[in-house]
This record gives C-alpha cells, sequence and structure tokens, in this order.
C-alpha cells in the first residue's frame, strides 16, 4: 500500500476546489487497494479585501473577469454541469453572494488539532454553495462547527479573538511565494502539483504515476 501526502490550497468559496476535491476522492476510491491518501487543507482567500457585508455574486463575477452577465450565468451553469458528474449538487442560490471567509479559515486550522479538519472543511462548502449560507457570519460559522461535532466552546473564543490569524496568514504567504496564484492547487508529497478541478481520470493516472516514483 502506497501512502501519499496530499495538500490541498483551496477557498471555501470556490467551485472548482469542491469540484476538484469530488473528483480527487472518486479516484482515490478506484485506487484504494494500491493507495492511501492523508489529506491536509490550506487556506486560499479569493477574496481577502471582502467586506463583511459581501457583494452580489454576479455583479462581483462581471466585475472581476470583465465578463457579461450572460457569460457569468453561462459559467455558473457550466459549473452546476461539472459539479453533478463528480457527485456534487451546487443549490439553487439564484444570485447570492461572495463573502470574507478569512474566520473560516482560522476555523479550518484550529480543526487540524481534532482530526475533523476535512468534515469542517466539506461542512462549509455545503454552508456556501448548498444552504447559501455566508461564511463569514459567527453564527452560522459554529453552527457548522456544531454539525461536524466540534467543540463549540473553542471555536466560540477563537473567533472572538485573532486566535490562528498569524497560523493562516503565514500559509497564504508561503503558497503564494511558490507561485499559487489560483486554486484548488494539489500538492502531493510535498513535490508535485496538480492543479485545478481535474476529472477523476486525470487524478487517478497523476496518483499511479506519482506512486511509481515514490
Amino acid at each position: 500500500m502506497q501512502q501519499l501526502k496530499i495538500d490541498i490550497v483551496s477557498d471555501v468559496s470556490c467551485p472548482w476546489c469542491i469540484i476538484g476535491y469530488q473528483g480527487l476522492q472518486l479516484a482515490l476510491e478506484e485506487l484504494q487497494d494500491s493507495i492511501q491518501a492523508e489529506i491536509e487543507w490550506h487556506p486560499f482567500e479569493l477574496n481577502p479585501t471582502m467586506p463583511a457585508e459581501g457583494q452580489d455574486i454576479v455583479e462581483h463575477i462581471t466585475e472581476k473577469y470583465g465578463i457579461s452577465v450572460e457569460q457569468s450565468e453561462q459559467n455558473r451553469e457550466a459549473i452546476k454541469q461539472r459539479g453533478l458528474t463528480v457527485g456534487y449538487e451546487f443549490g439553487h442560490r439564484g444570485g447570492g453572494r461572495i463573502y470574507n471567509t478569512f474566520d473560516a479559515h482560522r476555523l479550518l486550522d484550529w480543526a487540524k488539532q481534532h482530526s475533523k479538519q476535512t468534515e469542517l472543511k466539506l461542512a462549509l462548502f455545503d454552508l456556501y454553495f448548498k444552504q447559501g449560507g455566508n461564511p463569514s457570519d459567527h453564527a452560522q460559522l459554529l453552527e457548522t462547527v456544531e454539525s461536524v461535532g466540534l467543540p463549540v466552546d473553542e471555536a466560540k473564543a477563537i473567533l472572538g479573538s485573532d486566535d490562528y490569524t498569524q497560523q493562516v496568514r503565514q500559509q497564504q504567504q508561503q503558497y503564494q511565494q511558490m507561485g499559487i496564484s489560483s486554486v484548488p492547487a494539489f500538492i502531493i508529497n510535498n513535490k508535485y502539483l496538480l492543479s485545478g478541478g481535474q476529472p477523476p481520470a486525470s487524478f487517478k493516472q497523476a496518483l499511479q504515476d506519482i506512486a511509481a516514483k515514490t
């Protein structure tokens, strides 16, 4: 059995990040007799300067990427369809909003201590994409923490302090210095980089190739 370490750099408001993770998981299921993976999540903020109230998602996308409303809607439909191919159903959020995700990343760093980082990450994806929730809202974050069995009192104390702020900033800087400017980024055994929401077959081939070299 080959053991691989997979570090995933991502944001909880990044649709391609959950699509990529689902593709990775499907590949790992097919390879479960030969490869096991230890997964750790690392922070990346798509919109680090986003204010607390957020911004309308269509307004944000058209401004940020210089595309039309029609193109924005076409892109969202394409993402929705890609999600279905890997077993993830995006919610019907209508317009929706983009929010600041820094506090969510602080909680994700803390969740490593409790060995529930992936559970919290997936719950935060669902909060944003399926429930149309706000991952910067402390009440919603605490509900999400509770839903995966993490201690709410600890999480509340973190959100009321600057705990894990430095750790998150350091990780963000580290990966920026490594040249990662878009997500998701999958770093395997601290050496090999896979970028984007790859389909399961691409992950499977890459993992097999890397395992053969290890």
